[in-house]
């Protein structure tokens, strides 16, 4: 019997060294309160399937005709989408929608990752066109905007970054007006609008009078809108990207989204899910890259035996895995952490509440994920050796076309900082008790060795070096809370590297929970290998930012305190990661 209460955004970073994960709960097995890709039901399965072979069977043929610019494909395509399902499973059924759990909303974002240009296409039309109107419509908006949204017949867009404006999209310049008859009329240019040149309808950022930021519903047929030409770009050459050019736009009073001066809420909320939904499609795109990478090792001979024969090449294959299975570990326990904060029934106030408290997790997912694709897809393109560099393999399109991801939905530097920003903040007004457990972690530092004996138990020796890591997050940003007050904000070097501590803390979790619940070899060794590298990076991302708030016999004591918490004993990765490589390579297919 298991039970379970629901979990809070960033509590998984103070509660583990008791024992506990980020899900409180008193379980039957290690893990079992937490959501799984191994759990997924027969109907989420089905969901998957099917866009997987829509993508396989119907976008994959067309990326050339994509490439080309060919927009008439790529809008047939889309109301194909919506023939599915695929674009209804965040909307309820009273707009044409399905309203499905949001871990069936990963498992399709997983499978159209496979490729990355329609992926961005589907991206901007589910995540940042739908969502703001779900969640900030009216109810005329939503009837009149969301059906046609859903079946595809119409495309949608977002417009928030500006030339002088991108990770500063508080600082646009775009400005609109009250006209004598009440309605809004629209000046300035946004940039890179992903379905910029063929989509039907924008949600658009813009001061009021010059200093409200809020956002409108803005149709290409209102008088003043027109797109740019088409951006020339490194990679995503299948998906639309142009300036979207407002002169004296003319836009409905009715056509307001949300409050005048609230278009920050629906800026940042909408790229909370947003940075969710582009978790599941780097996951989607890196699985089937480890699986190309795997059948190509297997194929390819050089001197006389398959590369995949290689300890070099098993290397990099085992690392790819290991990587993969922690991005996998923390987006479907993310996915699950929000449905069940959202349970049955829920309305827009709740979907916006449960975004806001797993910004923190989707973060965190937004780096891990397009960071761990970027590795897997250079790796690929290493295996590929000279076909990886020629446009004969799609290794080569793949690299590209990943770069932007650390891009979008805010730059990865940016996330860095909401990080520790966010669950500081959530700390100060009391939502997160992360002082009182870092006053307790110093007491614990201060006191005699607590004994926390090893056991038989599976992945124990992980099981302890993941509460490790946790403290050692945990002091870094009590420290630095410490150290600078309410200048923190300012010292960007020390909260970049308290993120990576967090963000390999999550990831460690995540895997060690996931191979608890899962059990298996490949599950342990995947977890294992995953954890023992990061130990590491955590521990030089520690000295890194404890260095920079001390010095002297200060930095000596807190560099101690240090090795005293982050105990991990190296495990055998070489051999961990060749069982990973061969497994891979034996069943042609993803290992997990």
């Amino acid at each position: 019997m298991t039970t379970t209460t629901i979990a809070r955004g960033g509590a998984w970073l103070i509660d583990g060294h008791r024992g506990r994960t980020g899900v409180e709960m008193e379980a039957s097995a290690p893990g079992e309160g937490i959501f799984t890709r191994e759990r997924l039901n027969d109907e989420q399965r089905l969901i998957g399937q099917t866009a997987e072979e829509f993508i396989d069977n119907e976008v994959v043929p067309a990326i050339d005709q994509l490439e080309r610019k060919d927009w008439v494909k790529a809008r047939a395509l889309v109301r194909r989408c919506g023939e599915l399902g695929l674009l209804a499973t965040d909307v309820a059924e009273a707009y044409g929608g399905i309203d499905v759990d949001k871990v069936s909303s990963v498992v399709v974002g997983e499978a159209v990752g496979r490729c990355a240009s329609f992926a961005t296409t589907l991206g901007a039309q589910v995540g940042l066109a739908i969502t703001p109107l779900v969640c900030f419509g009216t109810e005329e908006q939503k009837r009149k905007y969301l059906p046609g949204l859903v079946s595809g017949e119409t495309v949608g867009a977002y417009a928030l970054s500006e030339s002088g404006s991108g990770s500063d999209a508080l600082g646009a310049r775009t400005r609109a007006a009250r006209d004598a008859d009440g309605n809004f009329v629209l000046n300035g240019e946004k940039m890179w609008i992903t379905n910029g040149g063929f989509a039907d309808v924008f949600i658009v950022f813009a001061k009021v009078n010059g200093e409200d930021f809020s956002a409108f519903i803005v149709e290409r047929g209102f008088p003043g809108v027109s797109s740019g030409n088409e951006e020339h770009k490194l990679g995503l050459l299948g998906s639309s990207t142009t300036p979207l050019i407002l002169q004296d736009a003319k836009v409905p009073a009715g056509n307001l989204l949300g409050e005048i001066g609230k278009g920050h809420k629906i800026a940042f909320n909408t790229l909370n899910y947003g940075r969710l939904k582009l978790g599941a499609m780097c996951s989607g795109g890196a699985r089937m890259a480890i699986v190309e990478a795997a059948k190509y090792a297997a194929a390819r001979r050089q001197f006389g035996k398959p590369i995949a024969s290689f300890g070099a090449i098993k290397q990099k294959l085992g690392e790819m895995i290991a990587r993969q299975y922690a991005v996998e570990a923390m987006l479907y326990r993310t996915a699950g952490l929000i449905d069940g904060m959202l349970g049955p029934g829920h309305g827009p106030a709740e979907i916006l509440a449960t975004l806001e408290e797993f910004a923190i997790e989707s973060s965190i997912l937004k780096v891990a994920s397009s960071e761990t694709l970027d590795f897997i897809l250079d790796e690929n393109v290493q295996i590929h050796g000279g076909n990886g560099f020629v446009r004969d393999y799609p290794a080569e399109r793949h690299y590209r076309d990943a770069r932007v991801n650390r891009i979008f939905e805010g730059t990865n530097e940016i996330n860095r900082l909401l990080i520790p920003g966010m669950a500081i903040r959530r700390a100060l007004k009391g939502g997160l008790p992360l002082i009182p457990a870092a006053k307790a972690l110093m007491d614990e530092i201060l006191a005699p060795p607590a004994m926390d004996l090893p056991s038989d138990a599976p992945l124990d020796a992980e099981r302890r070096a993941v509460a490790s890591m946790k403290k050692a997050g945990l002091m870094v940003l009590g420290t630095a809370m410490q150290t600078y007050g309410e200048k923190l904000t300012d010292e960007q070097e020390v909260l970049i590297a308290a993120a990576d501590i967090m963000i390999d803390a999550y990831g460690s979790e995540s895997a060690l929970l996931r191979a608890q619940q899962a059990g298996g070899d490949l599950h342990a060794a995947a977890a294992r290998c995953y954890i023992s590298d990061a130990a590491g990076r955590i521990d030089q991302s520690a000295r890194t930012a404890l260095a920079g708030m001390a010095e002297g016999d200060n930095l000596r004591t807190l560099l101690a305190a240090l090795r005293r918490l982050l105990k991990v004993t190296p495990v055998n990765t070489i051999a961990l990661r060749r069982q990973l490589a061969d497994a891979a390579v034996e069943r042609k297919r993803f290992v997990f």
